[in-house]
């Protein structure tokens, strides 16, 4: 996959490199299994490697955490995952997300570990994962939409938290046809389309 995107790269964006301090954190909004979004994710992952960025892929399996409740953030105080999620966002100046759209809007697992980044070791809100920090959002969906109901509503969250979020977002609609056996995109408008989202992310 890496040289069809270095091929891709050389024919639309002819001067798209970045400096190895550009760290990058991925992650995907699903936990599932064959999830289109992870694929997504790896792909987009990819293209930032190939122009030097220093990329960091995560499952937010791997980050279980409890729903946010003030209660519990009181009385427990912030769970190791929640911390140890928060510190990734801190430590990366650079964050690509993949959501699923479930009822026109981001998954629950994403918007907690969103919440959760928000908050302090000290049970106080602090947008310092986010301020001023660059953010490339997407979806796969196997609607015809794309899942831009939940790109839109994920960038509105964000935006809130002081994030700046990329312009151009990929949508994949249909992904059940939009990956091939080794889970890289087919379609070359739409890898097109991600070199340019992520190009974007890293200037």
């Amino acid at each position: 996959m890496k040289q069809k995107i270095v091929v891709l790269m050389l024919l639309f964006i002819p001067f798209f490199d970045v400096q190895s301090a550009v760290k990058v954190l991925a992650f995907s909004g699903s936990t599932r299994t064959g999830s289109y979004n992870q694929s997504l994710i790896e792909n987009a992952a990819e293209i930032a490697r190939t122009s030097n960025a220093e990329v960091t892929v995560i499952n937010l399996k791997d980050y279980e955490m409890p729903f946010y409740q003030a209660e519990l953030e009181s009385s427990q105080g912030m769970p190791r995952n929640a911390l140890r999620f928060r510190q990734l966002m801190l430590d990366h100046n650079r964050i690509i997300i993949a959501t699923p759209e479930y009822n026109g809007s981001l998954t629950a697992i994403l918007k907690n570990a969103l919440d959760w980044a928000s908050r302090t070791e000290q049970a106080e809100f602090s947008n310092e994962a986010f301020k001023d920090k660059k953010f490339a959002l997407m979806s796969a969906s196997p609607g015809k939409g794309g899942g831009k109901r939940s790109v839109d509503h994920l960038a509105q969250v964000l935006a809130s938290l002081g994030g700046k979020v990329v312009e151009d977002k990929v949508v994949v609609p249909q992904a059940y046809q939009a990956f091939d056996c080794n889970q890289n995109l087919k379609n070359d408008s739409t890898k097109k389309q991600l070199i340019q989202e992520i190009a974007e992310l890293l200037r």
